[in-house]
């Protein structure tokens, strides 16, 4: 089982990006989970979302988890959240910084001894030039599909759309730029 945690705040996109991309998992047949854990409902909030995906039938519904990706959609979050939480010593770390890797990892003492998982792409900037707002959401998604290697961009893309279906097509075609650089830029 693929395990994904997101640290983001309430109204950056994290629920609707693990739905998703539990949309697009369900497409290939897996079965997956997408779920959040709210503090408060205020925009701004911490808030955590978690997808699960796996061959077989979920059967798990806590919180807890042992993720093996962790995707930080605030940079600040990278700095006050436990985001190395029950890791393992496999998981990756994805995070929006405009930092470059080494001064994120410089930052965080917890990452030190996990340099070569850690992956750094300035989502909040991606957003900010496609869809013209801070919608971190659709770019850390692009930079998940290249660091995990689940999807090829195209058919991820592809889907995407259908997921994003309901907006108008400048919005549609915003996030597909959005998703395409991030997983282009992810280092």
């Amino acid at each position: 089982m693929t395990e994904i945690r997101w640290h983001s705040r309430a109204g950056q996109g994290a629920v609707s990006g693990a739905k998703g991309l539990g949309d697009v998992v369900a497409t290939t047949g897996k079965e997956v989970q997408a779920f959040a854990l709210y503090g408060s409902a205020k925009r701004g909030a911490a808030l955590r979302a978690y997808n699960r995906i796996s061959d077989e039938q979920i059967f798990d519904h806590a919180k807890f988890m042992r993720p093996d990706y962790v995707l930080v959609i605030d940079p600040a979050l990278a700095m006050t959240d436990d985001i190395t939480m029950n890791d393992k010593e496999t998981t990756k770390y994805i995070i929006t910084s405009h930092l470059s890797k080494d001064e994120v990892i410089e930052s965080i003492p917890a990452l030190q001894d996990k340099k070569e998982r850690v992956y750094v792409v300035d989502c909040v900037q991606i957003s900010l030039d496609t869809i013209k707002r801070s919608m971190p959401n659709s770019p850390m998604l692009g930079a998940f599909c290249k660091i995990s290697g689940m999807f090829e961009l195209d058919y991820f893309l592809e889907n995407m759309k259908r997921v994003l279906a309901k907006f108008p097509q400048k919005i549609i075609d915003a996030n597909m730029e959005a998703i395409t650089r991030a997983y282009n830029e992810v280092k």
